[in-house]
């Protein structure tokens, strides 16, 4: 299991990046637009540097829906691959059996 701080400052990255994101994307397209004036483009990138830096999607980390653990993370089930093989050696997952020879 990851640390509880850890997956708890992750959740806050993700709230704090769904409630900026209009805001980021809409400034963002301002600073990049090359037809406005160079003052208006300066203006909005001093307004996104006043957004939290953990509203950026960057800063988010994929991390197992079970344990938090931050490597070996499989997008399309949004698991761990430690995760998955103890789940699957379970039969808690359809349609997939651990393979033995």
């Amino acid at each position: 299991m990851a640390k509880k701080s850890s997956v708890e400052r992750n959740r806050k990255r993700r709230r704090l990046a769904d409630r900026y994101e209009q805001r980021r994307s809409s400034l963002k397209a301002i600073a990049k637009d090359e037809s406005l004036p160079a003052e208006e483009r300066f203006a909005a990138r001093l307004k996104l540097a006043q957004i939290p830096r953990n509203a950026s999607r960057t800063r988010i980390r994929n991390r197992c829906d079970v344990t938090g653990r931050p490597r070996g993370f499989y997008r399309k089930l949004k698991m761990s691959r430690i995760a998955l093989r103890e789940l699957a050696s379970q039969g808690l997952i359809p349609g997939m059996v651990k393979s033995s020879w």
